[in-house]
């Protein structure tokens, strides 16, 4: 299995833009949106936990839907980014 590689500044700034963009459109969901936050920031789960004063576990679960977090976790996370959350129109499926 491959090691992580940290991203360059310039990779943690893109990579924060282009998930800014997707928070706008209504396009950054969960369980997907925890990972790539946590990789926007160019942190292992880790790092990430420690600076949520959460468990590597937690996140892990989190990041991978088997986690039922509460409003006050997703909030933190959502914080990190200056997301707030909230409900979006759902969009539609493929016919």
């Amino acid at each position: 299995m491959a090691r992580w590689k940290k991203p360059t500044k310039e990779e943690i700034l893109e990579n924060r833009r282009t998930l800014a963009k997707r928070a706008r459109t209504g396009d950054l969901r969960l369980p997907g949106a925890v990972a790539e936050i946590r990789k926007g920031f160019g942190m292992t789960q880790e790092e990430f936990a420690k600076m949520l004063s959460l468990t590597r576990r937690q996140v892990a679960e989190i990041e991978a839907g088997s986690a039922n977090p509460t409003l006050e976790t997703l909030e933190k996370i959502g914080r990190l980014f200056g997301f707030g959350v909230g409900f979006v129109p759902k969009q539609p499926g493929p016919t």
